[in-house]
């Protein structure tokens, strides 16, 4: 798999952990399921902030250290050159 792929990926990830951290808090604000379901609907929206933020944080982190990488890369080729 090409480093171009993996990004690529990573930043779907980045998205839906973003799309669902958003969804959750929608869901609680709004008190679409707080009302309806009591504390299992606070908890299905706490689900979605939890996964959002597990989707979102460590690629983060993994796409940092890459460009971190690819930056160290440039600075040695112009260095060289």
């Amino acid at each position: 798999m090409t480093e171009q792929t993996i990004i690529r990926i990573l930043k779907t990830f980045i998205i839906l952990g973003i799309c669902l951290i958003i969804l959750g808090h929608s869901l609680l604000a709004g008190n679409y399921l707080g009302d309806s379901m009591g504390v299992h609907g606070i908890m299905i929206s706490a689900a979605c902030i939890a996964v959002g933020v597990l989707f979102s944080l460590p690629t983060k982190i993994y796409l940092t250290i890459l460009l971190m990488k690819m930056e160290s890369d440039l600075t040695a080729q112009n260095k060289q050159s």
